[in-house]
C-alpha cells in the first residue's frame, strides 16, 4: 500500500466555502485537490493501492483529517471542482472529538486529528519526508509500506518537523528543483511503478 500525507496549513476546516474560489476563500483547497488527483488517477482507472491523508489546519474548526482509500473510492472525477465538492461534503459533517473517523462518501473518511495524531494512527508504515535536501529517491531504499509526507505551499512548522523526527522519518529528495506537492506525488508514484 502506498500512502501520502499532505499538510494543508490554511485549508478551511468547515464546508462553508464556494467551489468557485478554492484557491482563495477555501484556504488553497485547490492545492489539496490537485494532490488528490495526482495520488489516485491513472489514464483510465484509479490507483486502488493508494491512501491519501489530508491534514487540514486552517480556520475555523481545526484540526481535521480526511483519509481517502483508493480501494473504496467512488464519485472522484479528475477536475479540481468536483474533488473540492467531495472535500467540502466531508468537512460539512458533524465529527466527534474522539478521533474516530466518519465516512462521508465511499472511500472518504473525516476525523478530528492533527498532524502527529494522524501520522501515529497509520500503523506499520515507514515515514518519508519529501524535502529537497533529502537523499535522492532514485538511489534510496524504500520500505514496502511507506507513507510519504509533504506540506502544502508552506514549510512544515517546527512542531510538525519534531513529530516527523519522533516518527523516525527519513528525508527523500525528488531532484534539484522545488516542486509543487501534486508533482511530488506523481514522481513518487513513477519511481515506485518503475521498481515494481
Amino acid at each position: 500500500m502506498r500512502r501520502f500525507l499532505v499538510i494543508g496549513h490554511k485549508a478551511k476546516t468547515d464546508g462553508d466555502f464556494t467551489l468557485n474560489d478554492l484557491c482563495g476563500g477555501a484556504g488553497r483547497i485547490d492545492v489539496l485537490a490537485r494532490c488528490v488527483n495526482s495520488a489516485f488517477f491513472l489514464s483510465h482507472d484509479l490507483r486502488r493501492d493508494t491512501e491519501l491523508y489530508l491534514v487540514l489546519l486552517g480556520e475555523p474548526d481545526a484540526p481535521k483529517t480526511l483519509r481517502m482509500a483508493g480501494s473504496e473510492l467512488k464519485y472522484l472525477n479528475p477536475d479540481e471542482r468536483s474533488t473540492g465538492a467531495l472535500i467540502k461534503k466531508a468537512l460539512s459533517l458533524a465529527i466527534p472529538d474522539d478521533g474516530y473517523e466518519v465516512e462521508s462518501t465511499p472511500g472518504i473518511y473525516v476525523s478530528r486529528r492533527e498532524f502527529a495524531q494522524t501520522l501515529d494512527s497509520i500503523a506499520g508504515v515507514t515515514p518519508y519526508f519529501l524535502d529537497e535536501g533529502g537523499e535522492d529517491v532514485r538511489s534510496a531504499d524504500i520500505a514496502s509500506e511507506p507513507v510519504f509526507v509533504l506540506s502544502d505551499h508552506f514549510d512544515p512548522t517546527d512542531e510538525e518537523l519534531a513529530a516527523l523526527e519522533t516518527a523516525g522519518a527519513k528525508k527523500l529528495g525528488l531532484g534539484p528543483m522545488v516542486l509543487h506537492g501534486n508533482h511530488c506525488i506523481t514522481l513518487v508514484h513513477n519511481e515506485l511503478d518503475r521498481r515494481a
